[in-house]
Parts: structure tokens; sequence; C-alpha cells
């Protein structure tokens, strides 16, 4: 039992250490070879190793690491878009931003101009009766949580809008609705209420996933407990601009009564 429990506490750490490698080389053509050296494994083991840490490759999650670098420089800097896309490794702008605005649900010049905002996303309806999911969302006793989005997604990486989603003001019962048919992923993310919420590298983040989860056809419902806890290296990173919908929240009623 002890042997297996440190197996799986060295395949974390040369997982950590391959993205802490990532973290340092943004700007550079990292292999998944190179990754793998850094993780001092063969480049399949790695690979499958990886993403069963992590949940995502390796690649998605050097992705998603570059565009959650373009979210802080572009609110941070006077850089512009083209010294931005070359600082996190595109050769080309135009691809640079069109992943940006897929992933993040903005372009990188207007996520500046609208200082890290974004406007509430719609629902889109396939015509499908849309089901619920809904449950208890738990988080660390003493922590400093702010407000909790939750948003059901297609993929384990939080990008671009949710099909659906909710904000809370403090952990306890949640529903979300509206809820098309199909697979998808709980994710949610929380920013202490006085923090900066568009630029979280010295906040004390707290997310939790869940998934993927079956959500069938007709005004049916899910119901799970959901977890949050505090945001480890080994967590990808939560790219949609989400912040507007937390303030939205206030001024437009999204928020469920207090408890």
């Amino acid at each position: 039992m002890g042997g297996g429990s440190r197996a799986v506490g060295d395949v974390e750490k040369a997982v950590e250490r391959s993205i802490e490698e990532m973290h340092e080389k943004l700007a550079e053509a990292l292999s998944i070879g190179d990754m793998a050296k850094s993780a001092m494994c063969s480049k399949f083991h790695f690979s499958r190793e990886f993403q069963r840490v992590t949940g995502v490759t390796p690649r998605r999650f050097l992705s998603a690491l570059r565009l959650q670098k373009a979210k802080e420089l572009l609110l941070a800097t006077q850089l512009t878009v083209a010294e931005i896309s070359q600082a996190v490794g595109y050769g080309s702008v135009g691809t640079f931003s069109s992943r940006f605005a897929i992933s993040v649900g903005v372009s990188p010049s207007d996520y500046r101009r609208q200082n890290g905002f974004i406007d509430p996303p719609g629902i889109v309806s396939n015509g499908e009766i849309g089901g619920a999911v809904k449950g208890v969302v738990t988080g660390p006793p003493d922590a400093d949580l702010g407000l909790i989005f939750l948003g059901l997604f297609p993929g384990r990486v939080p990008e671009g809008e949710p099909v659906s989603c909710t904000v809370l003001r403090r952990p306890g019962p949640f529903e979300i609705g509206n809820t098309p048919p199909g697979s998808w992923y709980l994710l949610g993310h929380s920013v202490p209420a006085a923090a900066n919420e568009a630029l979280t590298d010295w906040q004390e983040v707290h997310v939790g996933h869940l998934g993927p989860l079956e959500v069938p056809s007709g005004a049916s419902s899910q119901t799970v407990e959901f977890q949050l806890r505090s945001m480890r290296i080994l967590d990808p990173p939560v790219l949609p601009a989400l912040q507007n919908i937390r303030s939205a929240a206030f001024a437009g009623g999204l928020l469920p009564a207090d408890h």
C-alpha cells in the first residue's frame, strides 16, 4: 500500500515538473518529447499519466496555460496583441486571436478594452426539453470563497461559454436548469470576494470538477455533491472571462436568495 502511494506521488511530482517547465517556456515550441524529458519518462508513458493526473492531454494543458498568461498580459501590460501572441508561443497573431476568442469568449482586444469582463452568456436551445443538474456545493470551512461560478462545459477544461450556468453567494444548494441533453462536465470556480477576479496569480482560487454527467432528454435531473478545493498546479486553468457574470448576478437577480 505504502509503495503504491509513493508511486502515485512520484508520478504527480513528475507531472508537476513538466507543468513547471511549461510555465517557464511558454514562448518556446515545446514538444511532447521535451515535456516527457522534464518528467524523466517515455513519451507514451508521460502522455498517458499526464492525462490521468490532470484530466487533459499535455498539449491541451499547455495551450490553456498560454491563454491564461495572455489574459494576464492583456490586463497588466501595455504590450500589443501581436507581442503577447509571441510571448505565449504563437507564431501567428491570427491563430492566437482566434484561439483566444474561442476559449475566453471574447477577442484579445475586447478583453483588454472591457478590463477582463464579458457579458453573461445566452442559453442556446436546440428545441429539446432541457434537464437540470442540482445538488449541494461544499468547500473548506474557513475559505474566503467569494461568489461561486458553476458551469456545464463539454470538456474538462473550462473554456468558452458554458451550456448552462449559475452563480452562488456561498456554498449550499444549487440548481442549473435549461441544460440540453448530452454529456457535460460540471466545473466550478471561486475567487476571494475582495480580489481582482481577472488577475488571480496572487489570489487563492478554489476550483472543482465533476463528470462527465449524462443529462438525458426530457425534464429530468442529476443530483450531485460538488466540492470546491484550493487550486493546484495540476488543475487546468480557468479560461472563460466569467467576471461580468458575477457582477451582473448581483444587479440582475441571477443569484439564488440567501438561505
